[in-house]
């Protein structure tokens, strides 16, 4: 479920953190479903406990995952999560990657094109198609 690249200069916990968001966002990991333990994800894994904490607690803090004392971590349903802050900071991000984009040549059409695919990778997660950035 979760390949780690160790060469890479992403910290391991920033891997761990879009790897699961990514199995969110796809639905592949459904709303109150019970994530692997951090010492048994961090033996799997075979990667510092602490790394597993840190990861989910980062996931946490975003909105994702809610914990229970005792039992575990789970993943937050789509409307436990606060978007309106988490929605203003990933346009500031999605703003600054677009003009980085640009310069480096992409086109309007290769933007309609990545958002498409992303819509369609989400399988409707968010289907309003405002087209608009505030």
């Amino acid at each position: 479920m979760f390949q780690l690249d160790v060469r890479s200069r992403k910290p391991i916990y920033e891997q761990l953190v879009d790897k699961i968001k990514e199995l969110i966002i796809n639905r592949i990991l459904k709303p109150d479903e019970q994530l692997p333990s951090v010492r048994m994800l961090s033996s799997q894994l075979t990667v510092n406990p602490n790394t597993i904490q840190r990861a989910y607690r980062e996931l946490e803090n975003q909105g994702f995952l809610y914990s229970i004392k005792g039992k575990g971590n789970f993943v937050s349903a789509i409307e436990q999560m606060p978007n309106e802050e988490r929605l203003k900071e990933l346009k500031t991000d999605i703003k600054r990657l677009i003009a980085e984009a640009i310069y480096l040549g992409l086109t309007k059409e290769d933007l309609y094109v990545l958002f498409h695919e992303a819509n369609h990778q989400t399988k409707g997660v968010n289907n309003n198609d405002r087209g608009t950035f505030r």
